[in-house]
């Protein structure tokens, strides 16, 4: 799929906000449909992608393509030559591959029992096991910096460090020096910043 047309239903307020950082550092042109958290029904075209409704969802060339790890994936692969998806073969695609599955299919579910106060049930069952242990797992790859997967920065970065950003800031993680520095580096960054100016500019004329 060379080139294709992108169309985004996105919030800002939202897990696709990493998805416009990705864009941005991709330089790659979009369509952005904003949804309306706040409409009593939701977006017919959306419903019509994905019937769960969820954002960020994306249509390349007709073709959906939904939940966070396969979307960061998807885009930094129809870009290679930006760098931020380690090639097949390449050293760093083991762990690359580990940082986007880990974020959803451990972290992200590890994050949210705690902030609802929720027993993980037995271990056996758990997708993740122990809270404690998946945030000790993200400090220390946090140590190693300056980005997740040490010098190179990756498309799981726009991930992490998205999702870090809100989960800091509603308090469900603690921003602890690794933490914190992380985020201050990734806001540095102009893809960020960019991407940040826009979605304001998008809530305001909402």
């Amino acid at each position: 799929m060379q080139n294709p047309q992108l169309k985004l239903f996105h919030n800002p307020q939202s897990r696709s906000a990493g998805v416009r950082i990705l864009l941005e550092e991709l330089g790659l042109a979009a369509e952005f449909e904003l949804v309306d958290f706040k409409a009593p029904e939701k977006s017919p075209a959306l419903m019509a992608a994905n019937p769960l409704g969820k954002v960020p969802t994306l249509i390349a060339d007709g073709v959906v393509v939904t939940e966070q790890v396969a979307i960061y994936q998807f885009l930094a692969e129809l870009k290679p030559e930006a760098g931020l998806s380690p090639a097949v073969g390449e050293p760093l695609r083991g762990s690359y591959l580990r940082a986007l599955a880990f974020y959803g299919s451990s972290f992200e579910p590890a994050m949210i029992d705690k902030a609802l106060k929720r027993d993980s049930g037995q271990r056996g069952m758990s997708p993740y096991g122990d809270v404690a242990a998946v945030e000790q797992w993200l400090r220390s790859q946090l140590s190693v910096g300056p980005w997740f997967l040490g010098e190179r920065f990756t498309a799981a970065d726009c991930l992490w460090g998205t999702a870090l950003g809100w989960m800091t800031r509603f308090g469900i993680i603690e921003a602890t020096p690794e933490i914190a520095a992380y985020l201050e580096r990734f806001s540095a960054r102009p893809a960020v910043q960019r991407a940040r100016a826009l979605d304001q500019a998008l809530l305001a004329g909402q």
